[in-house]
């Protein structure tokens, strides 16, 4: 399990994550309710993007569901539940959005763990520019959970890795 601590520190705690720039589409993941949803309105109501993609796993639950009403003339947000419900499917579905609306570029934001594999599931669906943003929030955990999230992501970045290309 120390290899997997050591590993897991430089792969997902030194996870690269890019600049904030102007994006055809903000592209928020699944899951916690850990303040993505509010950190990629933020963004582009500072002008970023003028579309905020959010996964919508739960369809219609009520987290989520305040930010898929939100209204506002300078940017569109679409709510999307990916199928399937995996990191994988909100690659296809961005895909999909992007030849739609001929997005070359997306921002895609997750929690800092999780961008790793995130960005070589949506490398192998997504033709245009990527960039990874964190939330930008507390990570404290006890040892025995940054082993389990190490091991979940790993695990996940090797059924990415076997799936291949969508």
């Amino acid at each position: 399990m120390a290899g997997l601590g050591i590993g897991g520190y430089f792969v997902y705690t030194k996870s690269r994550i890019d600049p904030v720039a102007r994006v055809d589409a903000i592209v928020v993941l699944g899951g916690d309710h850990d303040g993505r949803q509010e950190y990629g309105i933020e963004l582009a109501q500072q002008g970023i993007s003028r579309n905020v993609v959010l996964s919508d796993w739960l369809t219609g639950a009520e987290a989520t569901a305040k930010y898929c009403a939100i209204l506002d003339t300078r940017f569109v947000v679409r709510c999307v539940r990916p199928v399937p419900s995996t990191t994988r499917g909100e690659a296809l579905f961005t895909r999909q959005l992007a030849a739609e609306n001929g997005w070359t570029s997306i921002l895609v934001i997750s929690w800092r763990y999780h961008l790793p594999r995130a960005r070589y599931i949506f490398g192998q669906c997504f033709d245009g520019e990527i960039r990874m943003r964190a939330v930008p929030r507390d990570y404290r955990r006890s040892l025995a959970a940054w082993e389990y999230t190490y091991l979940y992501q790993t695990v996940g970045y090797a059924k990415a890795l076997l799936q291949g290309a969508c």
